[in-house]
């Protein structure tokens, strides 16, 4: 068991110190090798676009876009504290002109 655990953490720690090398680089540059990143992002959009459709088409079955101006005034109806106006400004003397 010692020598396992001996063992996972020499191989551990030669792969945190000595990385292995990027061979971006080297890759071919060819008229069909310049469009490689462009199919991977295209692809990639139309997946999450897809989902993002489908979940729009769910929350609006559901009823979560309904009756929006209603939603919209419950934060209106909230009593707090003014934490924003300095108190200087609540002093009448000014507008008294």
């Amino acid at each position: 068991m010692k020598g396992l655990l001996r063992s996972v953490a020499v191989v551990g720690a030669l792969a945190l110190v000595a990385p292995a090398a990027a061979f971006a680089h080297d890759a071919p540059e060819t008229a069909k090798s310049r469009w490689v990143m462009v199919d991977w992002m295209l692809e990639s959009f139309f997946v999450f676009a897809g989902f993002a459709l489908v979940v729009f088409i769910w929350a609006w079955k559901a009823g979560h876009f309904h009756d929006l101006e209603a939603q919209a005034a419950i934060p209106l109806l909230i009593e707090e504290e003014d934490y924003y106006t300095p108190e200087w400004a609540f002093d009448d003397e000014e507008w008294d002109e």
